[in-house]
């Protein structure tokens, strides 16, 4: 009789951190200069939704990440609203501080994750969107 083995974890890497956080960053970037898109909207959102939903299917301790993470995902449910009726893509002064604290908790965070839970958790989030 053979041992069973724990799965294989496969640690996020320095790259994938990388990405991540070029992901975060740089829309918010976009968005402190006016600069700011659709596009680089979905991307933060995006990065941020992908993090917060693997946080807590790994179950995750980390004290307050998973509530900071949800107040940045209201806020930034809050500038989708504006951008998709005006048209004008802003994260208004007073929403920044949210937003950005969101992206230091999730580069924070990333490291406790493996990167088979946030492939799986990014593709069933984009099925989600996509109404699969």
């Amino acid at each position: 009789m053979t041992k069973k083995r724990p799965p294989l974890r496969v640690p996020v890497t320095q790259g994938l951190k990388d990405i991540y956080a070029m992901d975060m960053h740089l829309p918010y970037q976009a968005a402190c200069e006016g600069r700011f898109s659709v596009t680089a909207f979905g991307r933060l959102a995006a990065a941020i939704s992908v993090v917060r939903s693997a946080l807590v299917q790994k179950n995750t301790q980390i004290p307050n990440a998973v509530e900071l993470l949800d107040s940045t995902i209201n806020t930034l449910l809050a500038v989708r609203a504006r951008g998709d009726e005006s048209g004008v893509w802003e994260i208004a002064e007073a929403e920044r501080p949210s937003v950005l604290t969101g992206i230091e908790v999730a580069e924070e965070c990333i490291g406790v994750l493996d990167v088979a839970l946030l492939a799986e958790t990014a593709a069933a989030l984009f099925d989600e969107v996509a109404g699969k």
